[in-house]
């Protein structure tokens, strides 16, 4: 049982090996991609499932026993952020193989898919700090192949701008490990834990803290540390673009709330109702302002983002149940939602041949399906209820109320009336309105497109209607995570 927590780890990363030596036979490639996807998706319900029932699984990797060995945990949030990435990376996979052409599939388009896949996974099961380190540069260095794909001017231009700033932050990561384990004398992140508490995290360790939360902004895009992200999602294709918007920036976000629930939780009023909550509320409001100042349909979604990021760590940085509850119930609804607008935007510009709102107009006359399938997402993301993102934001914004931080409510609820907004605002100009697009654009199929989208749309209904069992859910694993002598006795067998 303990070595199904390796599966999701060690199947992309043979899918990949394999999909190399096939990397001429397209056919074959989409086939196999395919299957594997489907798979490693059936795998992560299962491997959620198990753990909900029967607690977190711990693998020790050659029997060398925590915290001397490399172990890889599932506990419930590490299982839920594989049972997302599974959904959205096949959802992004079936979207590719209907628009990635030949040509950007012969730069082993499949294989950087699939080891990407195999750094996601190994960031969310590893239980050492080292280990999530390597994982971390094995996601970025398939990243940076799948951005710059192609090769095309505007794609290396950003592309470079985001290995730089991604090399920076992974050369502080080097230095905030090094630190840690000067201190601490281990890398086990349980072990850390453990030790953290015996040594009182006060100065030194408040430092340390610090430096991790910046590496770890720098990969999630917070504030001021989001500069890099807007213009490098707006170059790659779609299906790329929303592989990373919907996922990318997660891994950075999950990272911080796995250090600051386990490990650095004992001076709250410094990092979580000082600095987190702080961090959070400009993340929010530049975001936001960002997508209303745009009028690019990608950029707007990039930018939004950076902007809803910020609720995820606001829930952190409150710091109750009810709130961090929210904050995963956020990611869930967030990572389905933001990959769909993105696929949509990656239709739109197929129509259309554009992504300038300003020579969009009339989609809904012609693309019904496409428009209103949008448009539910949309308000979605904008919190409107009965979709997810209003059951999602309802117990961060509460949660802050009940702990009188009524500026960041303040602020959150001012985000979202302005996403609301700007997502009207591509609405009526992309869809709404006089048709702009030329008649033979008009007859441009997009139902093939659309089918891989659905089931995401789909989705954030569901979690909308069925929002009780959802939070219940997600109200577990906040109490599971915040409560660190769960993941600490698992691991080291206390």
């Amino acid at each position: 049982m303990n070595n199904l927590v390796v599966l999701p780890i060690i199947i992309p990363f043979i899918i990949g090996a394999v999909l190399i030596i096939f990397a001429k036979h397209h056919k074959f490639q989409r086939i196999l991609s395919g299957v594997a996807a489907i798979g490693i998706l059936l795998l992560s319900i299962y491997l959620a499932i198990t753990v909900y029932q029967d607690g977190i699984i711990v693998m020790e990797a050659g029997n060398w026993s925590a915290p001397f060995g490399i172990v890889l945990v599932a506990d419930t949030l590490a299982t839920l952020m594989v049972l997302l990435t599974s959904i959205i990376s096949t959802a992004c996979l079936f979207f590719a193989f209907k628009t990635i052409t030949p040509k950007r599939e012969k730069f082993f388009f499949y294989p950087f898919y699939f080891f990407l896949l195999v750094g996601v996974n190994g960031a969310f099961l590893t239980g050492d700090i080292f280990n999530l380190f390597v994982f971390f540069e094995v996601m970025l260095m398939a990243s940076y192949a799948l951005i710059a794909n192609g090769g095309k001017k505007h794609q290396l231009r950003e592309s470079f701008k985001y290995v730089i700033i991604n090399v920076f932050a992974s050369a502080l990561f080097v230095v905030a490990i090094a630190w840690l384990y000067s201190v601490t004398g281990t890398l086990n992140m349980a072990h850390i834990a453990e030790r953290v508490a015996e040594l009182k995290q006060t100065g030194v360790l408040n430092t340390i803290a610090l430096l991790f939360f910046i590496v770890f902004a720098m990969k999630g895009a917070l504030f001021p540390l989001y500069f890099w992200l807007p213009r490098s999602y707006f170059g790659p294709p779609a299906a790329i673009a929303a592989l990373f918007g919907g996922l990318l920036t997660k891994v950075g976000i999950y990272a911080i709330i796995r250090m600051f629930t386990l490990v650095f939780h004992h001076e709250l009023t410094y990092t979580h109702k000082g600095v987190i909550v702080t961090v959070a509320g400009f993340t929010m409001l530049f975001g936001v302002l960002g997508a209303v100042s745009q009028f690019d349909f990608k950029r707007i979604l990039s930018y939004h983002i950076i902007s809803q990021v910020g609720y995820m760590v606001m829930g952190l940085g409150i710091y109750t149940p009810l709130a961090v509850a929210g904050a995963i119930f956020y990611i869930v609804h967030h990572m389905i939602v933001k990959t769909a607008l993105f696929l949509f935007a990656g239709v739109a510009e197929r129509v259309t041949g554009t992504t300038d709102l300003k020579k969009m107009g009339g989609l809904l006359k012609t693309h019904p399906a496409l428009a209103w399938l949008f448009f539910i997402s949309a308000i979605s993301l904008a919190g409107i209820p009965p979709f997810s993102g209003f059951f999602s934001k309802f117990p961060i914004i509460l949660g802050a109320f009940e702990e009188h931080q009524y500026i960041i409510a303040g602020v959150a609820l001012l985000v979202g009336l302005l996403t609301l907004f700007s997502m009207m605002k591509i609405f009526s100009h992309a869809f709404w309105g006089e048709q702009k697009h030329t008649s033979e654009q008009a007859k441009v199929p997009s139902g093939k497109l659309l089918a891989p989208i659905v089931p995401l749309v789909a989705l954030t209904i569901i979690l909308g209607l069925a929002a009780e069992p959802i939070f219940q859910y997600s109200l577990v694993v906040a109490e599971q995570i915040m409560d660190p002598s769960i993941y600490i006795e698992s691991v080291l067998k206390e």
